[in-house]
């Protein structure tokens, strides 16, 4: 799984607290990526430059985080037929929660798809890119199912719990 590379795109500092929470899923289950902030409007060449390259490094997807205009995973997916999943953020600076943000990820023209989040779903971007890479991956299926299984058990033992304080 060493191969196995995600770059997590960021379109200014201020967004990492809301990306974090994906770099804890793969650290957790050992998928090795790389987190950058670069901007679609403000820095277009360096995000281009940062794109081919993680291409020549064997990057297999790219996740991208951005607010209000969001175009960051747009500009992505323009320069590599790899998968890119965006995750719209809520943003102080605009006043529409987060939707803003939606709207533009999720509006693509035909050949350049982005895959869509919910807002600040960081952590289910991360989830996505692993499932993405577990089609070829049968040890990170493995994971992911044991995750979901824990989930699962997990719930069965909140249910017994709660059916013990209202006997």
């Amino acid at each position: 799984m060493a191969k196995t590379k995600i770059m997590i795109l960021l379109g200014s500092f201020s967004d990492s607290a809301k990306m974090i929470p994906a770099t804890k899923v793969l650290k957790g289950l050992d998928v090795p990526f790389a987190m950058l902030v670069t901007s679609a409007h403000r820095t277009p060449e360096r995000t281009r430059e940062l794109v081919k390259q993680a291409n020549a490094e064997g990057f297999s997807i790219f996740i991208c985080g951005a607010g209000m205009a969001a175009h960051l995973a747009g500009a992505v997916a323009a320069c590599t037929v790899k998968p890119v999943i965006a995750v719209p953020l809520t943003s102080e600076s605009s006043p529409l929660g987060g939707v803003d943000a939606l709207l533009s990820s999720v509006q693509m023209p035909p050949g350049i798809p982005v895959a869509t989040v919910a807002i600040d779903a960081s952590k289910n971007a991360a989830f996505l890119a692993l499932q993405i890479l577990a089609i070829n991956d049968p040890v990170l299926e493995a994971k992911l199912l044991a995750l979901r299984e824990g989930a699962a058990k997990k719930i069965e033992a909140d249910n017994e719990k709660l059916q013990a304080e209202i006997s």
